[in-house]
């Protein structure tokens, strides 16, 4: 397992954020990988974290599923991987105090690389499915919870995030109608 830290839209380091690569074993017969180990997670992000849930989407090409978080007291770190067709995966530093506050990063997430993002709690986590039935599984460390579920406004220009809705020939995206009426990152309930 490799792990690399990640870069926000402005260059500066988002701590905590990181792109794990799986050591694949691939041969005439098809492939293995070991997807999920609790030692070495921890040992790489330098913490303990305790999953609670593991979610599972399918998207059709050009829906974007984000930018979603939870406040406290349930906020969710996520582990986010693509296991069929390719994702563009995002995450945005939603923590006040924070000097990359605002700023996001982002990943293509595909069932070839088999990379997978970890997006910490206080980031803002959302997706794009570049592609037909674009599969995503994430293991989230706390369950979900309807009074602490929050939204941020995809597009928002505060946020400046370069959906690649062009390189799919999608001129809008596909919202539900929970994402079409989030607020603006001024708006909403974030992380000191």
């Amino acid at each position: 397992m490799e792990i690399n830290k990640l870069y926000s839209n402005k260059g500066n380091l988002l701590q905590h954020v990181y792109i794990i690569k799986p050591k694949v074993f691939e041969d005439g017969r098809g492939f293995f990988y070991e997807s999920w180990n609790q030692i070495l997670f921890s040992k790489a992000v330098g913490e303990n974290v305790k999953f609670m849930q593991d979610n599972h989407s399918s998207s059709k090409a050009g829906v974007l599923r984000g930018l979603h978080y939870q406040i406290d007291p349930k906020p969710q770190g996520k582990l986010v991987r693509c296991i069929s067709g390719s994702v563009f995966d995002v995450a945005v530093d939603i923590r006040k105090s924070s000097s990359t506050f605002g700023e996001w990063t982002s990943i293509v997430l595909d069932n070839k690389n088999k990379f997978m993002i970890w997006i910490p709690v206080g980031f803002a986590h959302g997706f794009l499915s570049l592609e037909e039935n674009s599969e995503v599984i994430y293991k989230v460390s706390e369950l979900w919870s309807k009074e602490q579920d929050r939204s941020i406004k995809w597009n928002d220009k505060r946020i400046n995030i370069r959906w690649p809705l062009n390189d799919i020939n999608c001129s809008e995206p596909i919202l539900s109608e929970k994402d079409s009426k989030a607020p603006f990152l001024k708006n909403a309930d974030v992380f000191n």
